[in-house]
């Protein structure tokens, strides 16, 4: 099987370990062509993934067209605001019909695109339907690092997925499949909005309680959303849903939750976002996850809060105590939140 990821940061490095180490031909590639230098030399992502060596077997390249000569996956590991022009980079190298995968959880700002609707909006015609989203509770670090790991492969075509869930499997890594990647994708995007508001709880130094009761509403949010959009339900309390939501909640490798963290210990984001070398997905999910709900007209008050701290620069202690002071309703009243 050969293999091109497209992208070179910390999951795209983990993934392309593990499938090396499967006997995969691997190639990888960085848009940088000095980083890609420097990780050939080097082989090892002392940025993004300290600790781990590249095997000599897998190339590293900047040019996109060498990265996919012969590929019969095609993995994009990219931000998701880089994904339009990476695909339209490697719609005209695209050889035959290689399986196309995603582990980009975002939504694209201005157009509200999930990762599979870009890919499908640039790709060739011939990949429509058939893209596959690779999601769950998997940070990088413990990927690598050979800990128990359980993701999905969403898609539309059952057996795109099935083939994804064969390629990535290994003793370490379990895939499950499921034919809702319009829940799949939603899930693993929002519940980056939901982790930056946990890093602010810890920033404030709010408690146990406090966060429980905000990863609990705050899939209630996400699956308001995603009820209008026609997700399956079910799909929410799944690995993209439940799973990767209380991973990236608590987790001290969530670049999400540190984002949050810092702006409610009192930084600025910008002050924040200028240190970090990882790109945290959830600041730009914030904006394109309010104008989406507004689209369809659902409530999602966490969303909106997380807005108004990070972009309007409310105080964050004002805007948890808004939450706690609203309009008191059932718990299960499901689409007014």
């Amino acid at each position: 099987m050969r293999v091109t990821i497209l992208g070179a940061g910390s999951l795209g490095t983990a993934l392309a370990v593990l499938l090396e180490e499967k006997g995969y031909t691997v190639r990888m590639w960085e848009f940088f062509p000095e980083l890609a230098v420097e990780l050939d030399s080097r082989r090892v992502n002392e940025k993004m993934l300290p600790g781990v060596r590249i095997p000599g077997s897998i190339v590293i390249t900047s040019k996109i067209r060498e990265a996919l000569e012969g590929a019969e996956v095609v993995l994009f590991v990219v931000p998701t605001i880089a994904v339009r022009s990476t695909a339209t980079a490697a719609a005209p190298c695209l050889e035959g019909s290689p399986l196309i995968v995603n582990a980009a959880k975002g939504i694209e700002q201005g157009t509200m695109m999930r990762v599979s609707e870009i890919l499908e909006d640039t790709l060739p015609e011939r990949f429509i339907g058939k893209t596959v989203t690779l999601s769950g509770p998997s940070h990088a670090e413990e990927v690598s690092g050979g800990i128990p790991t359980t993701v999905v492969a969403a898609s539309p075509d059952a057996a795109a997925a099935t083939l994804t869930q064969e390629v990535f499997s290994t003793s370490t890594l379990r895939v499950y499949t499921n034919p809702d990647q319009t829940g799949v994708e939603l899930a693993g995007s929002l519940k980056n909005v939901i982790a930056v508001a946990a890093g602010v709880l810890d920033g404030l130094g709010y408690g146990d309680n406090t966060k429980g009761a905000l990863m609990t509403r705050g899939l209630a949010e996400i699956s308001r959303l995603g009820d209008v959009l026609g997700a399956d339900p079910l799909t929410f309390a799944g690995l993209s849903g439940m799973g990767d939501l209380i991973t990236t909640c608590i987790s001290r490798h969530s670049r999400n939750r540190y984002v949050g963290e810092q702006v409610g210990s009192g930084k600025s984001l910008e002050e924040v976002l200028s240190g970090m070398v990882m790109v945290a997905e959830g600041v730009n999910t914030v904006r394109s996850a309010r104008e989406l709900a507004a689209k369809a007209d659902v409530e999602m008050p966490i969303t909106e809060a997380m807005y108004e701290v990070l972009f309007e620069g409310r105080d964050p202690g004002e805007a948890v105590l808004q939450l706690m002071t609203r309009e008191l309703k059932p718990e299960l009243e499901h689409h007014r939140g």
